[in-house]
């Protein structure tokens, strides 16, 4: 560890924190200008360093995942903050023409997804909510909006971000959101398992790093160590461990713990993280046909085997009905997707250790999938197991039985399972039939209200309040740093919310040309983002550079191409 080159690089970002804190707005919408323009150029350098380094094959469908999860979420995020700074500089608020509505108890939503017709396109009948806490109401929203863009002169930052090891795009989301949310400049440490982007996002983030905006270090845990207790760090936001957020907050060892318990930090500076969890999807049984098991399948599998697993949002507890007719058709359908899902390398370290530890479980069932799967099947819920509380972070799945005499009842029983066995408040996802819901409406209402998570899909996976850029990222708020389990504070959140409770994304229950029979107005194809989407690695490369770029006349190969997956 050389610490000259990291002291010198700190010095210079606290050189530079006032000149980039009140570098006018329309400098900032140059320097994002200036980033699209790279990340485009680099765009296929930094997706094929990824799909090298994770195993997999270029020309798999699964390869969609690494434009998706990189530079298509970064692109998409920085055009939705050029619009946030171009409403500002207009004199307008970052949240102008946005739907506000309250719920029935008076809770105010912001409906942040779709925004334009292209979006309506793009992904037909999705829809991503912002909740506010209970102190905001729709007269007072803007009094809680981009907060540091309505400071005079505001003070700098050094802000130190502990860089993730599984998402590409959670690196330069992170760094961007502290910049631009902020105010802060940014060390980003980059994480040893994915540290062959840095020369990438050196080169698309040039020229920040040429005007002291942005340093990078690499190296291991002694690195980090270094950084976070260093003077000229004032702030630090992790996505990781929760094990890794404590050594930084309480120390290492019997010491760490023993602070931990007492709650006496050693950390004396602000600390934001996103750290994971136990992420369920509760199935609320209804009237679901042959094509509803199957599809639905698709979903459930693919929540739990994208990224290889390597997700903090990756399904890990699947909440079924103990009375319902469906329940044992749906886990048939969901194993043999699983199994005959295309295999792929568990890259993550430590994800082989952590799958035979599951394995130990009694009820556990290994699939005959080439690679290493696992279902442990009907564990019982009134003993706290270990698939509960500790995040397996791999291919491994484990279904409960709720009772329930009816939807509404069983919802009631699955949320308070959840809420109260599980570990972590990052993700938790219901699938439910539109009958279902069209019948059972307020409880619904309640068990998406009564959830403690941070990110809720409906008939979607989670996974799209992270893409969502408008969305809140990050854990149900409330957490303390001695009982920190999905962490506090968001990210992404290019509308700027100061205080989001929550981010519901819903999407249709069925998939078209199916919906259309069914009655469900809308046109959304298989998702991109489905392990069962035979052309998703094309459409999602087609649709990162229309971000990008702007050129509609991609439009049509994207929907060709998505109609066929």
């Amino acid at each position: 560890m050389d610490t000259q080159i990291l002291d010198k690089g700190l010095a210079t970002l606290q050189s530079n924190k006032e000149r980039w804190a009140r570098l006018p707005m329309v400098e900032k919408i140059d320097y994002l200008d200036q980033t699209i323009k790279q990340s485009v150029e680099y765009a296929e350098e930094w997706v094929l360093s990824c799909i090298d380094a994770k195993g997999l094959n270029p020309q798999s469908p699964l390869s969609n995942e690494e434009w998706i999860g990189g530079p298509y979420a970064f692109l998409n995020w920085m055009q939705y903050m050029k619009k946030t700074l171009n409403k500002l500089i207009s004199g307008k608020s970052s949240i102008d023409k946005l739907k506000i509505t309250e719920r029935p108890n008076g809770q105010t939503v912001a409906r942040v997804y779709p925004n334009n017709f292209l979006e309506k396109l793009i992904l037909s009948n999705y829809y991503i909510d912002v909740w506010m806490k209970d102190s905001v109401t729709p007269k007072n929203l803007e009094d809680s909006v981009a907060l540091f863009y309505k400071q005079h002169n505001p003070n700098g930052r050094v802000s130190l971000v502990l860089g993730a090891g599984n998402v590409s795009s959670i690196v330069p989301l992170d760094i961007f959101y502290k910049l631009y949310a902020e105010g802060e400049v940014v060390m980003i440490k980059m994480n040893p398992i994915n540290d062959y982007l840095g020369p990438i996002f050196e080169k698309i983030f040039a020229p920040f790093i040429e005007n002291g905006f942005i340093k990078f270090a690499y190296g291991g845990g002694d690195v980090g160590a270094y950084l976070t207790h260093h003077d000229d760090v004032e702030t630090i936001h992790i996505t990781g461990s929760g094990r890794t957020h404590d050594v930084i907050v309480f120390g290492d060892g019997e010491e760490g713990q023993r602070r931990k318990s007492e709650n006496r930090p050693i950390l004396t500076k602000s600390i934001s993280s996103e750290l994971g969890g136990i992420s369920p999807t509760i199935v609320v049984p209804g009237p679901w046909s042959k094509a509803d098991f199957k599809f639905q399948a698709e979903n459930i599998a693919t929540q739990k085997l994208q990224n290889a697993g390597h997700n903090c949002i990756a399904t890990q507890v699947l909440i079924m009905p103990e009375e319902w007719i469906g329940t044992e058709k749906l886990l048939h359908e969901v194993e043999k997707t699983i199994t005959n899902a295309e295999s792929r390398p568990a890259y993550y370290p430590g994800a082989e250790d952590r799958q035979n530890a599951a394995r130990q479980h009694p009820k556990a069932k290994v699939l005959d999938s080439g690679v290493g799967r696992t279902i442990i099947y009907n564990v019982d819920t009134h003993f706290d197991e270990p698939c509960f509380t500790d995040e397996y972070f791999s291919p491994v799945l484990t279904t409960v039985s709720i009772p329930g005499k009816d939807p509404a009842a069983f919802l009631s029983e699955a949320v308070k399972f959840a809420n109260e066995k599980l570990d972590g408040t990052l993700g938790a996802n219901i699938i439910i039939h539109p009958k279902t819901i069209k019948a059972h409406k307020t409880a619904l209402d309640s068990a998406i209200a009564d959830l403690r998570y941070g990110g809720i899909g409906v008939n979607t996976w989670c996974a799209l309040a992270f893409l969502g850029a408008g969305a809140a990222w990050g854990a149900y708020p409330g957490h303390t740093l001695d009982d920190i389990q999905s962490g506090n504070g968001v990210v992404h959140n290019a509308f700027l919310f100061d205080k989001p409770q929550k981010t519901v994304a819903t999407g249709p229950f069925r998939n078209f040309p199916r919906s259309i029979l069914s009655g469900d107005l809308h046109m959304a194809p298989r998702p991109p983002w489905f392990v069962t989407n035979k052309t998703a690695h094309k459409t999602a490369e087609r649709l990162t550079y229309l971000i990008g770029t702007g050129n509609l006349l991609s439009l049509p190969g994207i929907f060709t191409s998505a109609l066929r997956g």
